[in-house]
């Protein structure tokens, strides 16, 4: 079902930039442009009222709230909070450089974490080798961690490693501190520069688990090959972020 929305209506507001020529936007998209506007009035924090008290205040049926407020959510504009709905605070930006998941986090004000899901030993498959400068089968590490903003799971992130070049890994390491802060502390390994791709996608059940997301959620995935202060293969790293609270932000230059 369509509405026309009627003006005046300022330039640039949800609706606005949604409509399409012919002046006409699905209902739902209309009520979620006053729901925004509502969340602005609020301020971050501040508790939703219930879908059935918005399909009374905006004159429609609960299904179109609730897909208004489907998408919303997965903006990142709202989150769940025990029983309630509240107003998220905004995106954590986190740079695309070789900047450490905790410097980032820290200059937006928020506290890092980490908790450790696992860290083993396994022999090199040979489609990992290359990237990392190992030999096949020769002992790699395998470290995978949930990201933490202010307590909130926010992330999941698999390293690898050659056991090599970090031999001790298992005893000296806090898993819930910098990795990058340990190699370059306590190994005196500084890195060089790294290959990075970025894509949208779709967390496994597994991954949903642990982060606590659904799994219809859209994730950014980030994959890192890094190289050493010497230019050699030395991690490699699959990241995988929530689509509704990280953007990615990064300095372009002419080439």
């Amino acid at each position: 079902m369509e509405e026309q929305i009627p003006p005046p209506h300022r330039p640039g507001s949800p609706v606005r930039s949604g409509i399409p020529e012919h002046g006409r936007v699905p209902k739902y998209y209309a009520v979620k442009a006053r729901i925004a506007e509502l969340l602005d009035e609020l301020g971050e924090g501040g508790l939703l009222p219930t879908e059935r008290d918005l399909a009374e205040r905006y004159e429609v049926s609960r299904e179109t709230v609730r897909q208004a407020l489907r998408e919303l959510l997965l903006e990142g504009r709202l989150r769940r909070a025990g029983r309630g709905t509240v107003v998220a605070g905004p995106k954590l930006e986190q740079p695309l450089s070789l900047a450490s998941y905790t410097e980032g986090v820290r200059r937006q004000g928020r506290t890092p974490g980490r908790h450790l899901i696992g860290l083993e030993r396994f022999p090199c498959p040979p489609d990992l080798a290359r990237g990392i400068g190992a030999e096949a089968g020769e002992p790699v590490w395998h470290l995978e961690r949930v990201l933490l903003a202010d307590d909130e799971r926010v992330g999941l992130e698999s390293t690898y490693i050659r056991v090599a070049r970090a031999p001790r890994l298992d005893s000296d390491f806090q898993p819930d501190s910098s990795f990058y802060g340990y190699l370059h502390d306590s190994l005196g390994i500084s890195f060089g520069d790294a290959d990075e791709k970025l894509e949208t996608v779709l967390a496994t059940p597994r991954e949903a688990l642990l982060i606590g997301t659904p799994p219809a959620l859209p994730m950014l995935l980030i994959h890192r090959f890094s190289r050493d202060q010497d230019g050699r293969p030395l991690e490699r790293v699959r990241s995988l972020y929530r689509g509704d609270r990280f953007s990615f932000t990064t300095r372009l230059r002419p080439e």
